[in-house]
């Protein structure tokens, strides 16, 4: 049975979507940690992170890096976090949090869906990584 990430990748699910490629996508959380809270996301179904092959768990920390990029420059933030847990969905994903404390990285106080809210966050991350130049991404 496909994960609920894999339903997304084929478009049976909708999604805020920030950024893809042929190999990798990247969209909104929609129970975010903290606003701009995004999941980075290869396309092959892969339950655990570190059973990706290299090449492909490679292009997905260039790929998040890059997003993460968009993200910082349009949210308000100290840093943009990673976490990788992997228990939420089995297929492989990064999540990307931006921050300005520590305590706002757990997973304790997580935010109601507000699908308009999330679409102007994507929208508006979305243009800061096109002003970045940011083709590919």
């Amino acid at each position: 049975m496909s994960s609920i990430f894999t339903k997304i990748v084929n478009g049976e699910i909708p999604c805020h979507k920030i950024a893809e490629t042929d190999r990798y996508l990247a969209f909104l959380d929609i129970q975010p940690v903290t606003e701009g809270h995004t999941l980075v996301i290869p396309k092959q179904e892969t339950d655990y992170i570190f059973d990706l092959e290299d090449e492909l768990l490679g292009g997905l920390m260039i790929f998040a890096k890059r997003v993460a990029k968009g993200v910082e420059a349009a949210i308000s933030c100290e840093r943009v976090g990673v976490l990788v847990a992997g228990l939420e969905v089995p297929h492989a994903h990064i999540h990307l949090i931006p921050f300005n404390t520590i305590e706002q990285l757990g997973f304790t106080h997580r935010g109601a869906t507000d699908h308009a809210a999330l679409a102007k966050t994507a929208a508006t991350i979305r243009e800061k990584l096109s002003d970045q130049g940011a083709k590919g991404v």
